[in-house]
């Protein structure tokens, strides 16, 4: 019975130590999402400025008809 015990025990211990690391690893992954979308949302903006940029320059070019 008491070598039972002792393998619970130890089994016990394990599974709390599985449960920390996962939970460690859980909220480290957490901190890297919210970390990519941070800079998706910068690279969406950057890509909007960019597009709105070449948009104005787009109606700046002199037109087929103009050019001849």
């Amino acid at each position: 019975m008491n070598e039972e015990l002792t393998a619970l025990e130890a089994r016990v211990e394990q599974l709390a130590n599985y449960c920390s690391r996962l939970r460690t690893e859980n909220q480290d992954l957490r901190t890297k999402v919210a970390n990519l979308e941070g800079e998706r949302r910068t690279l969406t903006e950057k890509m909007d400025v960019a597009r709105s940029r070449l948009e104005v320059l787009m109606t700046q070019l002199p037109s087929d008809e103009e050019a001849t």
